[in-house]
């Protein structure tokens, strides 16, 4: 999970998701007329959501990678807190979300969970904070510890830690960190414009969330143990020109 920043809508769009909102408010049944409207209005199907859809693409890491796993296209766009727990919510533009198949029908849901103390969410909306401070992923084994509650519940619900994900993570790691030492190579010589398309490959990679991760990593206490016997890859990551190259990702480190 990497963090994303959400976008304005379009403004035919908004005016529509705030006419079926007052709508949904005002009814007597709030979940049948949300679930009805969502499902079968015309206008919600053929206008509303695959706008909503192509906005969330915009926004999503690589090419409109689902927002929770960060590996398959995202196809869906997934109501974070589930309808059937909050209709009010559905068409509410800050609760959607672009998900793919597996993170959506098979592992989310419509589960939401919530603090039993103060009731607060617990699952990770990565367009409202840093996945990075509740989440640590082991690079070399490619899973997910968690930081806090939300970490824990992310994993959980989202199904982050599943065996073709960890698989996946692993191999991006090494992809990770051949991007960087071609990016170097290029940077050196001088050559701008291969090195510049070396970092939007990068990113546009399945599984970002590994290369932010290691970024991030490098500015923690126990570096030099994280990536122990990498030390050149280290020293590209800590690099003032490296992470000016590659972004507001690489930036995330800092706050470590």
């Amino acid at each position: 999970m990497i963090r994303l920043a959400r976008i304005p809508l379009p403004r035919e769009t908004a005016e529509y998701l705030k006419q079926y909102g007052a709508r949904v408010e005002t009814a007597a049944d709030q979940k049948a007329v949300a679930n009805e409207l969502w499902s079968r209005n015309t206008t919600v199907r053929t206008k509303v959501r695959p706008t909503l859809k192509d906005t969330l693409g915009e926004m999503a890491a690589g090419h409109q990678r689902c927002m929770y796993c960060g590996d398959n296209q995202g196809c869906a766009v997934d109501h974070f807190e589930p309808v059937a727990r909050n209709p009010l919510r559905t068409f509410d533009w800050a609760n959607h979300l672009l998900a793919c198949s597996v993170c959506n029908s098979h592992h989310k849901r419509d589960r939401f969970p919530r603090d039993e103390t103060d009731g607060s969410a617990l699952l990770l909306d990565p367009t409202c904070e840093e996945p990075l401070h509740h989440l640590h992923l082991n690079l070399a084994a490619g899973s997910y510890t968690a930081l806090s509650a939300k970490g824990e519940a992310s994993i959980d619900v989202f199904g982050l830690n599943r065996p073709v994900l960890i698989k996946g993570r692993r191999e991006a790691c090494a992809r990770a960190g051949l991007f960087l030492g071609q990016w170097t190579s290029s940077w050196r010589c001088g050559d701008r414009d291969t090195a510049d398309q070396i970092v939007r490959l990068a990113w546009n990679q399945p599984l970002a969330d590994v290369l932010a991760s290691m970024f991030h990593q490098a500015f923690h206490p126990a570096a030099t143990a994280l990536f122990a016997g990498q030390a050149d890859l280290l020293a590209l990551l800590l690099d003032a020109d490296t992470r000016e190259a590659f972004g507001s990702g690489a930036g995330e480190g800092r706050s470590t």
